[in-house]
């Protein structure tokens, strides 16, 4: 909701008076290094909030649930991304002091696996946040 503020106007008729949410009152600018000092906290500036990831244990669990749901179809060959990469974490298992092969088919489950989980955790932590503190 625009607030209303006058701005007096000088042109061709003498002075008016405009009333627009667009048009702000000049402020002075302010150095933030001598705010700090005046705060007295040692001229440490902050330009964002302490607590910045504003970490949700809601956003992880829905996060997790939302992208097991859809890696759990099998729709590969009639088995599941899930299924996929934790047979490929047990044959590799079986051999174990034996790190796994560059050719395997682990890394390519274990990079398509944990992508999708962190582009699913991240559209998450949009999405509900974003919705929380009522961007959209």
């Amino acid at each position: 909701m625009a607030t209303t503020t006058f701005a007096t106007v000088v042109g061709m008729g003498g002075a008016s008076r405009l009333t627009s949410g667009f048009v702000k009152p000049q402020v002075t600018a302010r150095n933030p290094f001598r705010q700090a000092m005046a705060r007295g906290n040692g001229g440490r500036v902050t330009c964002f909030q302490r607590d910045w990831l504003r970490r949700d244990f809601n956003v992880i669990g829905f996060g997790l649930i939302g992208w097991l749901a859809p890696s759990s179809i099998p729709a590969i060959d009639g088995k599941s991304l899930t299924g996929l990469f934790f047979d490929s974490i047990g044959t590799e298992l079986a051999h174990f002091p034996t790190p796994p092969a560059l050719s395997s088919q682990f890394w390519l489950w274990l990079i398509c696996w944990h992508l999708g989980l962190f582009i699913s955790l991240t559209l998450g932590q949009i999405g509900f946040k974003g919705r929380t503190e009522e961007y959209f």
